[in-house]
C-alpha cells in the first residue's frame, strides 16, 4: 500500500484490528464526491463494507441482507431518516457516523431511544463555512457590493472617498449570533482583525465570552450596535424567525446581514422588504424556502449577494469530511471514544 497516492488530508491505509460490518447510506453523487480511490482503500481497511452497495431507501429489498448484518452506518447528505421502522431492519446497528455536519435530518429520536451512538464530521465542515463567513464580513465592511456595482454601471473612475465614506474594517462592530462550532470558528478567525466583536448566545455567559475576546449582549443590543451581523444559531422551533420584522428594524441603516446557517432563522418576507427598500444589505447562502421563488427580488437586488448553499464543504474541501468520518469509524473499530460525538441533548442548542 505504500505506493498508493493519497489525496490531501488522507491518512495512511492501516488496517483496524476489527472491521465492523458497515453500510453506506447517502446520495450517489455524494458518495462519488467523498470517496476517491485512496479514501475507498482506507474505508476497506477500517470497515467490512461493500462500497458498491449504496442505501438510499432502507426498505429496499436489495439491501435487506446487508442492513440486517450491519453494525455501523456511514452516512452522508441524502441519507433517509433512520426511523423506528428502519431500525427494525437493522437489529445489529450500534453506531452512525456522518460524513457531513448536522445529523438532524436523518438521526431520529428512535436512534437515541435505542442507544445508538452517533458521530459526525461537523467540526470539519465548520471550517469552510467559517472561512466563507469571514470573507463575507470583510467584503461587507469594505462595501464591495456597492463599489462593484458603481464601477460596473459607471465604467469610469469612481470617487471612493465619497462613495465608500462609511467603508472599511477598522473598529467596525460585528455581531455574531450563536456560538456554535461555526460561530466559535468565526470568532477565532476574526481575532487578528481590529474589530469590535459582539456575541449573542443564551448558553454563553459573560466570562466565557470575554475569554473568547467578545462581549456577550442581548440580541436587541447586538442588532442595534452592529453594522454587520452573522447568524450561526441552530434551527429550532424557538429560533424560527429569530430575525423577525422587529429585530430587523433594529439594524442600523446600511447594515449587512449574513446568513450561512438556516433560512428559517430569518423572516424572509420582512428581510426582503428591507432589502428592496435599500436600507440593508445581505449575504444569503441559505433562504426560506431553500430555493427562493423564481420571481423573488433576491436574485436581482444589487445590495444582495445570493449564493446556492455553497458555504459548506465542496470540491477539494470534501476529503476533510471523509477523513474525519473515517477517523471516527476507525476509533469505533478500536474501541475508542469518538472525538466528535453527537449527543441528543446537544441538539437542543446546536445544529
Amino acid at each position: 500500500m505504500s505506493d498508493v497516492h493519497l489525496a490531501p488530508g488522507s491518512r495512511p491505509v492501516t488496517p483496524s484490528p476489527r472491521r465492523p460490518r458497515t453500510v453506506l447510506a447517502m446520495d450517489a453523487p455524494v458518495r462519488e464526491a467523498l470517496f476517491d480511490r485512496a479514501a475507498l482503500e482506507r474505508l476497506a481497511a477500517v470497515a467490512d463494507v461493500d462500497p458498491d452497495l449504496l442505501v438510499q431507501d432502507f426498505a429496499d429489498p436489495a439491501a435487506a441482507d446487508a442492513l440486517g448484518a450491519t453494525e455501523a452506518l456511514l452516512t452522508g447528505w441524502g441519507c433517509p431518516p433512520i426511523t423506528a421502522g428502519a431500525l427494525a431492519l437493522m437489529p445489529r446497528l450500534r453506531t452512525v457516523v456522518h460524513a457531513a455536519g448536522s445529523v438532524k435530518e436523518h438521526v431520529t429520536q428512535a436512534c437515541w431511544d435505542r442507544g445508538i451512538t452517533v458521530a459526525s464530521a461537523a467540526d470539519a465542515n465548520a471550517v469552510p463555512v467559517a472561512e466563507f463567513t469571514v470573507a463575507a464580513i470583510l467584503f461587507a465592511g469594505k462595501r464591495v457590493l456597492r463599489a462593484a456595482r458603481a464601477y460596473r454601471e459607471q465604467r469610469t473612475a469612481i470617487d471612493p472617498f465619497r462613495l465608500l465614506a462609511d467603508g472599511g474594517n477598522h473598529r467596525r462592530t460585528v455581531g455574531v449570533v450563536g456560538a456554535s462550532r461555526i460561530g466559535r470558528r468565526v470568532i477565532e478567525l476574526l481575532s487578528p482583525y481590529d474589530l469590535d466583536l459582539l456575541l449573542h448566545d443564551p448558553y454563553v455567559d459573560a466570562d466565557r465570552a470575554k475569554a473568547w475576546g467578545v462581549r456577550s449582549v442581548p440580541l436587541d443590543t447586538l442588532a442595534r450596535s452592529s453594522s454587520i451581523v452573522t447568524i450561526h444559531a441552530p434551527a429550532l422551533p424557538e429560533t424560527r424567525h429569530l430575525f423577525d420584522r422587529a429585530t430587523l428594524a433594529l439594524l442600523p441603516d446600511g447594515a449587512t446581514l449574513i446568513n450561512t446557517a438556516r433560512g428559517s432563522l430569518v423572516d424572509t418576507e420582512a428581510l426582503t422588504a428591507e432589502l428592496v427598500a435599500g436600507r440593508l444589505d445581505a449575504v444569503l447562502d441559505v433562504t426560506d424556502p431553500e430555493v427562493p421563488d423564481p420571481a423573488s427580488p433576491l436574485y436581482d437586488l444589487p445590495n444582495v449577494l445570493l449564493t446556492p448553499h455553497i458555504a459548506g464543504s465542496l470540491g477539494n474541501e470534501l476529503p476533510r469530511l471523509t477523513q474525519a468520518a473515517l477517523d471516527e469509524l476507525d476509533r469505533y473499530a478500536r474501541g475508542l471514544p469518538y472525538l466528535a460525538p453527537v449527543r441528543a441533548e446537544d441538539l437542543t442548542h446546536s445544529a
